[in-house]
């Protein structure tokens, strides 16, 4: 039986008990968070990659965690930061400029060997790469995700109403996008 996760919590700030939840919680989030990180890095390898990042990060901050939020919000603020880091840091490693982002996360669309999906999920998913930052970020949360405002807002630090119109704004970019395809 799975522990709660303010069980989960106690027993990773106990010696004893701490690889055991520790695996537990790895077990019990990896999949939702690799999902968000893939949406937001978009190659199979990379989100990989910061998935263990950010399991690396949680390990050493558990002590940290002032329990103000959910751990589910916790780790997934963890995950969208580690997320923007490594897209930052490899726009700087590539030299990439901010007009250039949305090519370079298309090119890895793709080149992705693992992105098994239909023409029209290629098409959103191309469509998704040509928003902002903050806009991609909210929408695949969204759309996605199925995270609720508040948590998000919580998860982002910005308020509900930005948020809401952040994602209307995406909407109907995405939208625009797809229908100057056809």
């Amino acid at each position: 039986m799975q522990n709660s996760d303010q069980e989960l919590t106690e027993n990773l700030r106990k010696e004893e008990t701490r690889d055991r939840a520790f695996q537990e919680l790895v077990l019990k989030y990896q999949e939702r968070l690799y999902w968000h990180i893939r949406k937001i890095v978009l190659n199979h390898d990379d989100a990989d990659d910061v998935l263990q990042n950010t399991f690396l990060k949680v390990w050493r901050n558990i002590g940290q965690f002032r329990e103000e939020s959910s751990l589910f919000t916790w780790l997934y603020r963890i995950a969208t930061n580690e997320s923007l880091t490594f897209i930052n840091s490899r726009k700087r490693h590539t030299l990439i400029s901010m007009n250039d982002v949305s090519d370079y996360l298309k090119d890895r669309l793709e080149s992705d060997e693992f992105f098994e999906g239909s023409d029209i999920q290629k098409k959103l998913q191309s469509a998704i790469v040509t928003l902002p930052e903050k806009q991609r970020l909210v929408f695949n949360m969204r759309y996605f995700g199925e995270i609720p405002y508040q948590e998000m807002s919580e998860i982002l630090n910005t308020s509900v109403g930005a948020l809401k119109a952040s994602y209307h704004h995406a909407v109907k970019k995405v939208e625009d996008y797809i229908s100057n395809l056809e």
